[in-house]
């Protein structure tokens, strides 16, 4: 008996000490499942895909610290799942529903966003700023750049050129925000 209460006590143990990365796995998984919703060209359901992501890359967090589990690796795994999440699948997605149309210059902005976001992630991985952010956070930058494909047929098409290049250029800005 002694020996199933040590298996059980370990086996929750472990469990608890990769929530957080579970939860950031399905974050992730979200992001594919975006992905592969712009390219069957169903744009609404990756706009849900993504917001959910967003909603799992809030809870990760919160469960890491409320747990007291956080860990350098979860913190890495969480900016690459973010990067296909908040940076890769709200950029297709605009791209296939708007972008596509301006042809070398929305191919850019697109891949000028996903960079963008990827040296916004590396930037946070590697330097200490406690109780702030500094540029505007990926998740928020994919976030904003995935609900503006609501507007898409009621506002002239070259204002998503602008969203997603200002949206670029706050991610790696200086500025800061304090965490919430």
């Amino acid at each position: 008996m002694l020996l199933f209460q040590h298996l059980v006590d370990n086996t929750v143990k472990k469990f608890r000490s990769q929530a957080a990365n579970l939860l950031t796995i399905i974050n992730l998984g979200l992001g594919g499942f975006a992905i592969l919703a712009v390219l069957q060209g169903q744009y609404g359901l990756s706009v849900a895909f993504i917001c959910f992501a967003a909603i799992f890359d809030r809870l990760d967090g919160k469960v890491a610290r409320k747990l007291n589990i956080t860990s350098d690796i979860g913190k890495q795994l969480d900016s690459l799942c973010d990067i296909i999440s908040f940076g890769v699948a709200p950029a297709l997605l605009l791209y296939q529903s708007t972008l596509i149309d301006f042809g070398v210059a929305g191919s850019m902005a697109t891949i000028i966003f996903i960079a963008t976001g990827a040296i916004r992630l590396a930037r946070f991985n590697v330097t200490e700023s406690e109780g702030y952010f500094v540029g505007l956070p990926i998740t928020a930058a994919g976030c904003m750049l995935t609900i503006s494909h609501l507007l898409n047929g009621m506002v002239p098409d070259p204002t998503f050129m602008f969203i997603i290049l200002t949206l670029s250029i706050l991610m790696i800005s200086n500025f800061t925000i304090k965490k919430v």
